[in-house]
């Protein structure tokens, strides 16, 4: 069985998210998109749990059903300590196989620190006592990594992180199966350090707001659509449950280049090697970015894949690529219709970003199926984000939309 999987996104009881993270909203969603698994977000926060329960229809699966979409529980977790002499501060994905164990891991950490103040709560703890408390509610937990590169909040952060998952968990770190590459890397930047061969490698939207969920998704295939089986599939890479994932081109995330978003730098590792790692605008130090800090660990060259690599693909949301094509705003009133004529004609979005240039031209016009065509064949110019700024993908240049001009556009559809 296919199932596509969402395991990182937020409720509306975190900071800085929509009101619309709700399960009404995200089981609505997810059919467009066509996600057959997302995770709740935010197990940790009282009320989202007590929500979650109250709403959704827990089964012996594990999961959760609501409005015919299957949630597993996760939350997200932050740990900033010292350690080494120096600051750190580590996101980890939380994954549980009931309301009952996500409760008992709830009740644990609500005696390290404030459950309520915001749904991915804040611990001084280290990440190797974070993984003490949930493993030891439970085995069956899942401990995950997030977006492992991120500069300010991640395991090999170059801000705040380490240099290896052994200095970052010590001995926990055979308890930990799966890390999540983030919107800034892809699985080839992370296939150059060795040292993660042996971890499946997941990836996810970290959604804030519903239209965003599955911008990251993963491709599992499972014998049945429970916890345990999901499990399995992410502890036990040896078994190639994880079929592919969909992903982000890494230039599109917000801290693939190094820069300072406020003196608008944005620099290539190499440009920053020959400025010492300082801006040249206000002479304080870059924030260092993914691809930088990928460079700095990594043991193999670029290029390089291991064998039994699983494969990814790289996708441009369909709105994005509508407005692109079309000359339009993501959020323009014409993009709206045709987004919801072609999920009305294929199914969901995923559906429509896989569909063969004939049928897209017969949906969509000639200018559709080709900009989707580039997108899959890597045929796109990319703008790196850095220090915050998200990326572009350019899929169309000013010169073609020139020539274009005088042909149909999106609102003569």
């Amino acid at each position: 069985m296919k199932v596509v999987a969402d395991l990182h996104m937020h409720s509306k009881y975190s900071r800085a998210t929509s009101p619309g993270m709700e399960l009404e909203t995200l089981s609505k969603w997810a059919r467009i998109k066509g996600i057959d698994l997302l995770g709740t977000g935010d197990f940790t926060h009282p009320e989202w749990i007590k929500e979650i329960e109250r709403k959704g229809i827990e089964s012996d699966s594990g999961f959760l059903q609501y409005d015919g979409v299957n949630f597993v529980l996760s939350a997200e977790v932050s740990c900033i300590y010292s350690q080494g002499g120096k600051g750190r501060r580590i996101h980890i994905v939380l994954l549980s196989p009931s309301i009952e164990v996500a409760q008992q891991v709830n009740e644990r950490l609500s005696k390290k620190g404030n459950l309520k103040s915001d749904g991915r709560p804040i611990f001084g703890m280290s990440a190797i006592e974070m993984c003490d408390i949930v493993l030891g509610v439970s085995d069956k937990n899942l401990v995950i990594p997030a977006h492992i590169w991120t500069p300010w909040f991640s395991a090999f952060g170059s801000m705040s992180g380490f240099d290896s998952l052994e200095d970052a968990f010590g001995e926990r770190k055979n308890d930990i199966y799966a890390v999540e590459t983030g919107l800034s890397s892809d699985p080839a930047m992370n296939w150059r350090l060795s040292a993660l061969d042996r971890m499946q490698l997941l990836s996810n939207s970290d959604s804030h707001s519903p239209e965003k969920i599955g911008r990251e998704a993963n491709v599992f295939n499972l014998d049945r659509l429970t916890y345990g089986e999901l499990y399995e599939a992410i502890r036990y890479k040896e078994k190639k449950k994880l079929l592919c994932t969909y992903e982000f081109y890494p230039e599109e995330g917000k801290y693939h280049f190094d820069g300072h978003r406020n003196c608008n730098v944005s620099l290539h590792p190499q440009e920053t090697k020959k400025l010492n790692g300082v801006c040249p605008v206000c002479k304080k130090p870059l924030t260092i970015g993914v691809l930088s800090r990928v460079e700095a660990l990594a043991d193999r060259p670029e290029g390089f894949t291991p064998k039994n690599a699983v494969p990814f693909e790289s996708l441009v949301p369909l709105k994005e690529i509508l407005a692109d094509a079309f000359g339009k705003k993501p959020a323009a009133k014409a993009v709206e219709e045709q987004y919801a004529l072609l999920i009305k004609a294929f199914g969901s979005e995923f559906a429509v970003l896989h569909a063969s240039h004939d049928k897209l031209k017969k949906a969509g016009g000639e200018r559709l199926a080709e900009a989707i065509l580039r997108v899959e064949q890597g045929r796109v110019k990319k703008v790196a984000g850095y220090d915050g700024e998200y990326g572009r993908i350019i899929i169309f240049d000013e010169k073609e939309k020139e020539r274009e001009a005088g042909q149909k556009t999106l609102s003569e559809f």
